[in-house]
């Protein structure tokens, strides 16, 4: 066991860590996810400290696309306070590759399939173009990867 996850988990009693095949933090079961591989290099300790991060600001779910990306943004935040108490160092050029990788889903999602103009989320699945006024439907997974389907008698769907 990682010398930081034990400090850790003696620190935050309450917040549950189990191994995993991914870093998660899991707001109905209160449990921290982590790989217990990777928590031997410094990626692994950035990745769980960003999941503390979410556990400490008792992040639920999401309610918009832009919302998730404030969640993540402020975890990462909280990530930086905690690395400063563990005297861990967090690449911020790691953090941005992170939001990045939010922020480029973001971007697909909102961009209308007739147009390509960038819309906003109207409910927790459809977009709106403000250009054309199309609608599209969106999938409420975050690891779908994105496409484009328009239907003339359907919204277009986007998973």
């Amino acid at each position: 066991m990682s010398s930081l996850l034990t400090t850790l988990a003696k620190d935050f009693p309450n917040i549950a860590m189990v191994s995993s095949d991914s870093f998660y933090w899991s707001p109905r079961k209160k449990t921290v996810f982590y790989i217990d591989e990777k928590l031997s290099d410094t990626v692994g300790e950035w990745s769980l400290l960003h999941e503390i991060g979410h556990a400490l600001l008792e992040h639920q779910t999401y309610q918009t696309d832009f919302n998730l990306l404030q969640l993540e943004v402020m975890a990462w935040d909280k990530a930086q306070e905690l690395a400063k108490k563990y005297k861990v160092v967090i690449d911020p050029d790691h953090i941005q590759d992170c939001l990045d990788t939010y922020r480029d889903w973001l971007y697909q999602r909102s961009t209308c399939p007739t147009c390509t103009s960038c819309s906003l989320q109207i409910d927790s699945s459809t977009y709106r173009c403000f250009n054309c006024n199309t609608e599209w439907r969106v999938s409420r997974s975050r690891k779908c990867r994105t496409y484009r389907k328009k239907q003339t008698a359907k919204l277009p769907v986007m998973v």
